[in-house]
């Protein structure tokens, strides 16, 4: 960290903070934004209210990186449970800052949503996050009453060529599908093979089908080593 984090790490949670110093903080104008965004001490203040309300159980914790980039890939319903939950687990296990892909495109709401975390649905942002070395969570297209993996974005996969790329399986555990609370799987990662040049929408497509299908196993309850198809390897 340097001086101008005034100790918040955009990307590591650290020990909370008490209320009367993070007023003194916000008063006094020492809190950082970073380039994306995100509000260190808004997320943390903001986070009790998130873990009392999202339940979240992890299996596989251990595949989430400590450090570094890497792209959670991951199944979506209609709204923001899943990337809400999978936010919670990430910082409740691996204790970083997740950089959720979709913020809005309204300027009020997108920049509440990049307060706490959001960046845009393209290649430049993902990009600059992996370089950054953020941890990034890629929703696949919503899928209805929150069945299936979705459809992956291709051209957003482009841009996740050469860092690790981690399919994750998020299910709402209630009775009827109401979600009383989150079930996130976690598989091992994948990573494309050395064939492909890095934004090759072959292998961006290559990629792509690879996750899809490591999603769908997941949520069928496979904790596996997926099989990507030909071109890809587990990584």
């Amino acid at each position: 960290m340097t001086a101008t984090d005034f100790g918040l790490d955009a990307d590591v949670v650290g020990p909370g903070e008490a209320i009367p110093s993070a007023i003194r903080r916000r008063l006094s104008g020492r809190y950082p934004i970073d380039p994306f965004g995100l509000d260190p001490q808004v997320c943390d203040l903001v986070a009790p209210a998130f873990t009392a309300v999202v339940r979240v159980r992890v299996d596989h914790a251990d595949r989430i990186p400590a450090r570094g980039p890497a792209v959670l890939v991951s199944n979506r319903g209609l709204g923001v449970g899943e990337p809400a939950a999978l936010a919670v687990a990430v910082r409740d296990v691996a204790r970083r800052r997740l950089r959720v892909v979709g913020a809005p495109a309204f300027s009020f709401a997108s920049g509440v949503a990049r307060r706490l975390g959001a960046i845009s649905a393209t290649r430049a942002d993902i990009a600059a996050a992996l370089v950054a070395g953020h941890l990034v969570a890629v929703p696949l297209s919503p899928t209805w009453l929150r069945t299936g993996a979705g459809t992956p974005p291709l051209e957003l996969m482009q841009a996740m060529m050469g860092f690790p790329v981690i399919p994750v399986a998020v299910r709402a555990v209630g009775p009827f599908g109401i979600p009383l609370a989150w079930r996130v799987r976690v598989g091992p990662p994948i990573e494309l093979d050395d064939s492909y040049a890095r934004g090759d929408p072959l292998g961006a497509a290559e990629l792509g089908e690879a996750v899809r299908i490591a999603v769908g196993r997941l949520l069928a309850g496979d904790d596996s080593s997926p099989a990507p198809p030909a071109g890809a390897a587990a990584w």
